[in-house]
């Protein structure tokens, strides 16, 4: 026996042929697969190719028809054989054909039984029909299908089975218009079942995937046939595996139970009396008013007026659109009863139902282009009126209503207009649809502008906060928060007060108005709190700011010079004490008028603690410094904690030590040199030593002429040269100054006295007021000199500071 191994299951009688099936079985080892096997079979009309198909599909060979000798019966019963090539094994079963004269007009049980144990027993069921009898009742075997459909439900438990509809000698008609006519078919049959209670609701997709493939003639295109055969046929391959072309197979029995499984099968289906097909008469009726429907339906699509009505509502919106199109579809409906008057009514009703349902199935996309044209028009309609009632000032909430109303009512009068007679299709869902653009829309326009009114009142109060928070923050003492939260209370009722106003148009619930409206607040709030962050991340800067400012300037703003009289360590003291309020100040955020111990606390830790005796008192105090947050004060609220203002503090007093030391040495530099006549014991010590001299001096006056006139040379000299502001800069940089300006000055006075000499004698007035220009020339030069001379000593404190 070949690899095939055909064997006939079910004979022309419907005798089982259990040792036929016995022998199958071991000839192709099929109880040894498990569950690993598929099973396929093939029903149709009879002369259809069935057997053909296979062994082209599948490598059989089941005797085919002789087309030499006419068309007859081939396959008589059933014929089992195994795929050749194909895995895992596949187990294929050719039915003879229905509609056989062979067998006549009502003996058509066999055909009923056969094609049910088919749908019981396979996987997968070809259904091989011609490509011009879709739609036809008998040749499609929607009646034989109704009957196993309901059959099938009552016989057995759900098993999902594929169903591939093969269509023989595909015409010119893509397979994407032929496919959605047969799922239809099949859904309606599945809809029309009756149903026992288990299955009311039971969807047919619980019991079969539906396929759908197209063949080209075997005998007008022999190669193309062989070639679409050969990709079907790839679909075969691993067909139980998941998301093979098998179906679920929740269902299947072990491959060494499929003879006694079938055998039962057979027998329950034997058994059932209840199977029948359509009479003749209605055959005939179906498959007449089946062609005459398909007729009017190819006439429709060629129709001119459609076909202009179809392109012109791909540009836009047609007027009359209804009217027309209800003319069109009744003008076809028309010719179709003339010509199907005499047929059975029942199947004629049903045709001319099929035949309206494909005519509106085919005009329902041009339907909702039209109804889309109108919904995009009227939604533009309303963006456009919607914008210029708010750009006119109108509040919103009104002005979206009123425009929403007023496009809406448009709309619904053009689909008054596009409605059609014999569909009465529901326009609701679109007019929704608009609903719903123009919600969202409004929607949209209505955040976008709350945004901007957001963004314009939070830019308020950035202005109105920022620079005042950091003037206030940078003059810190007692009344800066107070002072902030003032501000901050004020400009924020404005702000709050000015937004409400603005929201009183929107219509808002009260919850998200208060909302928004505490979100302004709080946006306040958090410009003050973010202000304090950064002036106090430069806190150490603002603290010797403040020191520099205080320690080198008095209290008329004036800079120091330091001149010896000024009590340095109480300025230094106060200018710390201004320093270490400035930290207190900036140490934590004080909106909510709570109050705290952090000046006394920073007071007592680091400025009263210098000295020995403060040092021993002031251990718990210093002790509490040692810590990450204040007493009484939230950890969200702390800006520098206890540990960063003894951390700052500490670099604090060293970089300001170097001021202060500064002022110290200018201090003792003027001290110094005001302090330039001798000692008191040493002016003793000449008047002891030099008494001698003194009698002498008196004795003869001579001397005391010269003397007098050494000490006015000598104080001209002291004048001309400013010697004390000289010395003022240090001993070396003063003998260095008066060196180059002794000779110059000797010069300029025996000049000065040379030019009196040769000057003409002038009475007593005129000489004493020369004198006393020359005086005041003299001690113009001096002080300007002097000036001069002192001013580096006044800058040196103030550059130290610096």
């Amino acid at each position: 026996m070949d690899a095939a191994c055909s064997t006939q299951l079910i004979d022309g009688d419907g005798v089982f042929n259990v040792s036929g099936v016995d022998h199958f079985i071991k000839e192709v080892k099929l109880d040894e697969c498990g569950l690993s096997y598929a099973v396929v079979s093939i029903m149709g009309p009879q002369s259809s190719g069935k057997s053909t198909l296979l062994n082209h599909l599948f490598g059989t060979n089941f005797r085919e028809m002789d087309a030499f000798r006419g068309r007859s019966q081939t396959t008589k019963g059933i014929w089992i054989a195994r795929c050749a090539g194909i895995e895992p094994c596949t187990v294929v079963m050719d039915l003879e054909g229905t509609d056989g004269r062979e067998r006549g007009e009502d003996d058509t049980a066999f055909e009923k039984q056969s094609a049910l144990f088919a749908l019981a027993v396979s996987d997968i069921v070809l259904i091989n029909m011609w490509c011009h009898d879709i739609g036809r009742e008998q040749a499609a075997n929607k009646p034989l299908l109704k009957t196993v459909f309901q059959v099938m439900m009552r016989l057995f438990s759900p098993r999902k089975t594929t169903l591939m509809f093969v269509i023989r000698d595909k015409t010119r008609t893509p397979l994407e218009n032929l496919e959605p006519v047969l799922r239809e078919d099949i859904q309606k049959i599945w809809d029309s079942v009756p149903k026992p209670q288990a299955h009311k609701e039971t969807p047919l997709s619980d019991f079969f995937n539906v396929e759908v493939v197209a063949l080209s003639s075997y005998e007008e295109k022999e190669e193309q046939f062989k070639e679409q055969v050969y990709n079907l046929r790839q679909r075969f391959f691993q067909s139980v595996a998941p998301g093979g072309l098998a179906g679920d197979r929740r269902g299947v029995v072990p491959a060494n139970a499929f003879a006694f499984s079938a055998k039962q099968m057979w027998q329950v289906i034997k058994d059932n009396k209840d199977l029948d097909l359509p009479a003749h008469k209605v055959m005939v009726a179906t498959v007449r008013c089946e062609e005459i429907a398909n007729e009017k339906f190819s006439s429709f699509i060629a129709n001119e007026n459609w076909r202009e009505l179809e392109e012109a509502v791909q540009s836009g919106p047609v007027s009359g659109f209804g009217r027309k199109l209800s003319s069109i579809l009744q003008a076809s409906l028309s010719k179709y009863d003339t010509e199907a008057t005499y047929f059975e009514e029942s199947v004629r009703s049903s045709k001319r139902q099929q035949l309206q349902e494909k005519l509106l199935q085919l005009v329902q996309p041009t339907f909702q282009d039209v109804l889309g044209h109108l919904r995009a028009g009227a939604l533009e309609n309303f963006k456009n009126a919607f914008e210029k009632a708010l750009d006119a000032g109108e509040g919103f909430s009104s002005s979206a209503k009123s425009c929403a109303q007023s496009c809406i009512s448009k709309f619904d009068k053009g689909c008054e207009e596009a409605v059609i007679e014999q569909a009465k299709w529901d326009t609701s869902k679109t007019r929704e649809k608009l609903e719903r653009d123009i919600e969202a829309h409004i929607s949209s326009v209505r955040t976008a502008k709350l945004a901007e009114l957001t963004t314009l009142y939070e830019s308020k109060l950035n202005v109105a906060l920022s620079g005042p928070v950091e003037a206030l923050l940078d003059g810190a003492n007692d009344e800066t928060w107070p002072a902030i939260r003032k501000l901050l209370r004020r400009e924020g009722e404005l702000a709050v007060y000015g937004l409400s106003n603005a929201l009183s148009g929107f219509e808002m619930d009260e919850e998200t108005r208060s909302k928004m409206l505490a979100d302004l607040e709080n946006y306040a709030r958090g410009i003050v709190e973010t202000k304090a962050k950064e002036e106090a991340g430069r806190a150490m800067m603002r603290m010797k700011d403040r020191f520099a400012t205080i320690f080198s300037h008095d209290s008329d703003s004036m800079p120091r010079v330091w001149t010896g009289k000024e009590d340095i360590r109480a300025i230094t003291k106060m200018a710390r004490s201004a320093s270490l309020k400035l930290l207190s100040v900036m140490a934590v955020i004080r909106l909510d008028d709570e109050l705290d111990n952090i000046e006394k606390t920073l007071t007592l830790a680091l400025f009263n603690s210098t000295g020995n005796n403060a040092t021993s008192k002031s251990i718990s105090t210093i002790d509490s410094l040692a810590s990450s947050t204040w007493e009484k004060v939230a950890p969200e609220k702390t800006l520098i904690t206890p540990v960063q203002c003894k951390s700052l503090w500490r670099q604090f007093k060293n970089e300001t030590e170097y001021t202060v030391t500064q002022a110290i040495s200018a201090q003792e530099a003027n001290r110094r040199n005001n302090n330039w006549l001798p000692p008191p014991w040493a002016i003793l010590a000449l008047v002891v030593l030099g008494f001698n001299e003194f009698m002498t001096l008196l004795r003869n006056p001579l001397w005391l002429l010269v003397l007098f006139v050494g000490y006015l040379v000598s104080k001209a000299l002291w004048v001309q040269l400013n010697i004390s502001g000289e010395f003022q800069n240090g001993a070396l940089p003063g003998l260095l100054s008066l060196s180059t300006k002794f000779i110059p000055t000797v010069m300029n006075l025996l000049k000065k006295l040379a030019e009196e000499g040769q000057a003409p004698p002038t009475n007593s007035n005129q000489s004493m007021n020369s004198t006393a220009q020359s005086e005041v020339t003299t001690n113009g030069e001096s002080s300007s000199s002097s000036s001069s001379g002192s001013s580096p000593a006044k800058n040196v404190p103030i550059d130290t500071s610096a």
